[in-house]
């Protein structure tokens, strides 16, 4: 089961949220994603717990809890989805030409 952290302390480690989370059972993996120009944590975590009802109840019991002056919000991680947007780089999106003859304008 994967874990959303939110509101994480920007000083809190993966070892720490590792610790945090091992009272409720085994934990795969714990991720602080970092901001990718600054290299600072971006307030967020994802941690996965092999066994949903382990998962669960991290979930029940840290969701709320302060820790390191911060109000955790913890839930189950939703799916990413396929459809991230994209960009429109390379088509002529927004450039006011709608068609016809150009020397006219």
């Amino acid at each position: 089961m994967k874990i959303y952290v939110g509101n994480l302390s920007f000083d809190m480690t993966e070892e720490q949220l590792r610790a945090e989370f091992a009272s409720f059972g085994e934990i795969e993996s714990v991720a602080i994603p970092t901001d990718r120009y600054s290299g600072r944590p971006r307030g967020f975590a994802f941690v996965e717990m092999p066994k949903v009802s382990e998962g669960q109840a991290a979930i029940a019991a840290l969701n709320g809890k302060s820790i390191m002056e911060r109000t955790l919000v913890v839930n189950a991680a939703r799916p990413r989805s396929d459809d991230r947007g994209g960009g429109s780089y390379g088509s002529r999106r927004g450039s006011g030409f709608i068609g016809g003859d150009r020397r006219r304008y």
